[in-house]
Protein backbone atom coordinates (compact mmCIF):
# COMPACT_ATOMS: atom_id res chain seq x y z
CA UNK A 1 0.00 0.00 0.00
CA UNK A 2 1.39 3.08 -1.12
CA UNK A 3 1.33 5.69 2.04
CA UNK A 4 3.10 8.14 0.04
CA UNK A 5 0.85 11.49 -0.07
CA UNK A 6 0.57 13.26 -3.75
CA UNK A 7 1.30 16.89 -3.94
CA UNK A 8 -1.42 19.22 -4.43
CA UNK A 9 -1.97 20.55 -7.98
CA UNK A 10 -0.51 24.15 -8.59
CA UNK A 11 -0.84 27.20 -10.63
CA UNK A 12 2.88 28.02 -12.33
CA UNK A 13 3.24 31.26 -13.99
CA UNK A 14 5.19 29.31 -16.90
CA UNK A 15 5.48 32.04 -19.38
CA UNK A 16 6.01 35.46 -17.83
CA UNK A 17 6.74 37.81 -20.96
CA UNK A 18 3.31 36.19 -22.40
CA UNK A 19 1.46 36.45 -19.39
CA UNK A 20 2.44 39.58 -18.79
CA UNK A 21 2.35 41.09 -22.51
CA UNK A 22 -1.29 39.19 -22.00
CA UNK A 23 -2.25 41.69 -18.49
CA UNK A 24 -1.16 44.18 -20.31
CA UNK A 25 -3.18 44.23 -23.17
CA UNK A 26 -6.22 43.12 -20.46
CA UNK A 27 -5.38 46.86 -18.74
CA UNK A 28 -5.71 48.99 -21.88
CA UNK A 29 -9.03 46.72 -23.52
CA UNK A 30 -10.13 47.72 -19.63
CA UNK A 31 -9.35 51.39 -19.80
CA UNK A 32 -10.22 51.50 -23.07
CA UNK A 33 -14.22 50.64 -22.32
CA UNK A 34 -13.94 52.78 -19.24
CA UNK A 35 -12.56 55.90 -21.02
CA UNK A 36 -14.63 55.19 -24.50
CA UNK A 37 -11.42 54.68 -26.24
CA UNK A 38 -9.57 57.90 -24.82
CA UNK A 39 -7.07 55.99 -23.87
CA UNK A 40 -6.45 54.38 -26.95
CA UNK A 41 -6.04 57.23 -28.56
CA UNK A 42 -3.86 58.81 -25.80
CA UNK A 43 -1.41 55.64 -25.23
CA UNK A 44 -2.82 52.41 -27.33
CA UNK A 45 -2.86 53.36 -30.85
CA UNK A 46 -0.51 54.76 -33.16
CA UNK A 47 -1.14 57.66 -35.86
CA UNK A 48 0.76 60.66 -36.90
CA UNK A 49 2.03 62.75 -34.72
CA UNK A 50 4.05 65.84 -33.31
CA UNK A 51 7.40 64.46 -33.14
CA UNK A 52 7.58 66.46 -30.05
CA UNK A 53 4.99 64.86 -27.87
CA UNK A 54 6.67 62.11 -25.36
CA UNK A 55 3.44 60.24 -26.13
CA UNK A 56 4.19 59.72 -29.70
CA UNK A 57 7.34 57.79 -28.98
CA UNK A 58 5.05 55.52 -26.18
CA UNK A 59 2.43 54.63 -28.66
CA UNK A 60 5.11 53.24 -31.24
CA UNK A 61 5.38 50.50 -29.04
CA UNK A 62 1.93 50.95 -26.89
CA UNK A 63 -0.52 50.52 -30.01
CA UNK A 64 0.66 46.37 -29.91
CA UNK A 65 -1.64 46.54 -26.30
CA UNK A 66 -4.60 48.49 -27.77
CA UNK A 67 -7.54 46.89 -29.23
CA UNK A 68 -10.55 48.22 -31.21
CA UNK A 69 -13.19 46.04 -29.55
CA UNK A 70 -13.40 43.28 -26.92
CA UNK A 71 -13.36 40.72 -30.23
CA UNK A 72 -10.47 41.94 -31.21
CA UNK A 73 -8.87 41.77 -28.19
CA UNK A 74 -10.41 37.89 -27.18
CA UNK A 75 -9.18 36.60 -30.54
CA UNK A 76 -5.61 38.47 -30.64
CA UNK A 77 -5.18 37.30 -27.07
CA UNK A 78 -6.57 33.54 -28.03
CA UNK A 79 -3.36 33.31 -30.50
CA UNK A 80 -0.61 34.65 -28.14
CA UNK A 81 -1.56 32.14 -25.14
CA UNK A 82 -1.44 29.43 -27.81
CA UNK A 83 1.42 30.02 -29.36
CA UNK A 84 3.56 32.31 -27.05
CA UNK A 85 4.54 29.81 -24.52
CA UNK A 86 6.06 27.62 -26.63
CA UNK A 87 8.31 30.02 -28.08
CA UNK A 88 9.36 31.26 -24.89
CA UNK A 89 10.24 28.00 -23.84
CA UNK A 90 12.19 27.25 -27.25
CA UNK A 91 13.68 30.92 -27.18
CA UNK A 92 13.40 32.14 -23.94
CA UNK A 93 12.24 35.14 -22.80
CA UNK A 94 15.06 37.96 -24.42
CA UNK A 95 13.91 36.25 -27.56
CA UNK A 96 10.30 36.63 -27.25
CA UNK A 97 10.50 40.52 -25.96
CA UNK A 98 12.57 41.36 -29.16
CA UNK A 99 9.62 39.48 -31.35
CA UNK A 100 7.06 41.36 -29.45
CA UNK A 101 9.04 45.07 -29.51
CA UNK A 102 10.84 44.86 -33.07
CA UNK A 103 7.68 44.13 -34.23
CA UNK A 104 5.42 47.33 -32.59
CA UNK A 105 8.36 49.23 -33.54
CA UNK A 106 8.45 48.35 -36.72
CA UNK A 107 4.93 48.11 -37.67
CA UNK A 108 4.68 51.71 -36.14
CA UNK A 109 6.85 53.50 -37.90
CA UNK A 110 5.25 51.86 -40.91
CA UNK A 111 2.13 52.92 -40.24
CA UNK A 112 3.41 56.98 -38.85
CA UNK A 113 5.87 57.19 -41.82
CA UNK A 114 3.65 55.59 -44.90
CA UNK A 115 -0.17 56.50 -43.54
CA UNK A 116 -0.25 59.31 -42.07
CA UNK A 117 -4.47 59.36 -41.92
CA UNK A 118 -4.52 55.94 -40.62
CA UNK A 119 -4.56 55.13 -36.45
CA UNK A 120 -3.17 51.25 -36.15
CA UNK A 121 -3.91 49.24 -33.02
CA UNK A 122 -3.99 45.96 -31.59
CA UNK A 123 -1.14 42.90 -31.39
CA UNK A 124 -2.15 41.09 -34.53
CA UNK A 125 1.51 42.16 -35.98
CA UNK A 126 2.67 40.36 -32.90
CA UNK A 127 0.54 37.20 -33.46
CA UNK A 128 1.71 36.64 -37.00
CA UNK A 129 5.21 37.33 -35.93
CA UNK A 130 4.25 34.22 -33.67
CA UNK A 131 2.87 32.42 -36.36
CA UNK A 132 5.61 32.33 -39.13
CA UNK A 133 8.40 32.12 -36.22
CA UNK A 134 6.87 28.81 -34.90
CA UNK A 135 6.53 27.70 -38.42
CA UNK A 136 10.55 27.53 -38.48
CA UNK A 137 11.14 26.21 -35.36
CA UNK A 138 12.44 23.10 -36.67
CA UNK A 139 14.24 24.60 -39.30
CA UNK A 140 17.90 22.99 -39.87
CA UNK A 141 21.40 24.21 -41.79
CA UNK A 142 20.70 24.91 -45.15
CA UNK A 143 17.03 23.91 -44.95
CA UNK A 144 13.74 25.19 -44.63
CA UNK A 145 11.01 23.52 -43.25
CA UNK A 146 7.72 23.10 -45.96
CA UNK A 147 5.89 23.59 -43.27
CA UNK A 148 7.25 27.29 -43.00
CA UNK A 149 6.87 27.07 -46.67
CA UNK A 150 3.21 26.33 -46.90
CA UNK A 151 2.00 28.68 -43.46
CA UNK A 152 3.74 31.56 -45.29
CA UNK A 153 2.37 31.14 -48.78
CA UNK A 154 -1.37 30.48 -47.20
CA UNK A 155 -0.74 33.41 -44.78
CA UNK A 156 0.60 36.08 -47.57
CA UNK A 157 -1.97 35.24 -50.18
CA UNK A 158 -4.41 35.27 -47.28
CA UNK A 159 -3.72 39.41 -46.72
CA UNK A 160 -3.33 40.07 -50.21
CA UNK A 161 -6.32 38.69 -51.14
CA UNK A 162 -8.22 40.57 -47.88
CA UNK A 163 -6.21 43.67 -48.64
CA UNK A 164 -7.60 43.53 -52.56
CA UNK A 165 -11.03 42.42 -52.21
CA UNK A 166 -12.24 42.08 -48.34
CA UNK A 167 -13.49 45.54 -46.97
CA UNK A 168 -12.67 45.06 -43.47
CA UNK A 169 -10.64 47.17 -40.13
CA UNK A 170 -8.20 45.03 -40.09
CA UNK A 171 -4.07 46.16 -41.48
CA UNK A 172 -3.53 43.44 -43.61
CA UNK A 173 0.04 45.07 -44.17
CA UNK A 174 0.92 44.63 -39.88
CA UNK A 175 0.16 41.19 -40.18
CA UNK A 176 2.49 40.86 -43.61
CA UNK A 177 5.24 42.71 -41.53
CA UNK A 178 4.72 40.96 -38.14
CA UNK A 179 5.02 37.58 -40.33
CA UNK A 180 8.30 39.42 -41.73
CA UNK A 181 9.73 40.01 -38.44
CA UNK A 182 8.92 36.66 -36.83
CA UNK A 183 10.37 34.89 -39.81
CA UNK A 184 12.99 37.12 -40.19
CA UNK A 185 14.14 36.74 -36.46
CA UNK A 186 13.57 33.23 -36.87
CA UNK A 187 16.13 32.48 -39.24
CA UNK A 188 18.57 34.43 -37.57
CA UNK A 189 17.94 32.54 -34.06
CA UNK A 190 18.45 29.54 -36.06
CA UNK A 191 21.20 30.13 -37.92
CA UNK A 192 23.03 31.96 -34.99
CA UNK A 193 22.78 28.72 -33.08
CA UNK A 194 24.43 26.46 -35.58
CA UNK A 195 27.35 28.83 -35.45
Amino acid sequence: MNTKKSSPLKITFNSPVILTFVAICSIAIILSILTNEASNRLLFMTYRSSLASPFTYLRLFGHVAGHGSFGHFIGNMMFILLLGPLLEEKYGSPAVIQVIVITAIFTGLINFIFFPNTALLGASGVVFAFILLSSITSAKEREIPLTFILVAAIFIGQQIYEGLFVDSYVSNLTHILGGVVGAALGFLHSMGKRA
